[in-house]
């Protein structure tokens, strides 16, 4: 789980490398954010030849979290960073590769195109 004010990282080839959340979407009244729930974050560092500059604001998607996620059959998950995927207005995609593992849960919100794009599924 994240909240506003949390530095999370991009795990994409969009350019961008930190960002921070500024606001959780999907409720009003929302404080957290879990696995799968998309926020607005404001880009922190990025390189220098890519199309995502140092203080934009994004939509994205969090697909891992240090808080522990539990499963139904009763196993706990949870990963050693925060990080997004960074999506354009439309909420589809910005980069066109994904780096590192994602949690099968953000199957839920209909991101089938991820896993494609993905190494690993936990």
């Amino acid at each position: 789980m994240i909240s506003e004010q949390t530095l999370v990282k991009v795990i994409d080839n969009s350019g961008a490398k930190i960002a921070k959340c500024i606001k959780i979407l999907n409720g009003s009244k929302k404080k957290t954010a879990k696995i799968g729930d998309f926020v607005k974050v404001v880009i922190k560092n990025s390189n220098f030849n890519s199309k995502i500059k140092k203080g934009q604001i994004m939509n994205a998607i969090l697909v891992r979290s240090k808080y522990p996620l539990r499963r139904n059959d009763g196993t706990f998950v949870s990963f050693s960073d925060n990080a997004v995927i960074l999506l354009n207005n439309n909420k589809k995609l910005i980069g066109t590769r994904v780096f590192g593992v994602l949690a099968k849960e953000i199957k839920i919100n209909h991101f089938n195109k991820l896993f494609s794009l993905s190494n690993e599924l936990v």
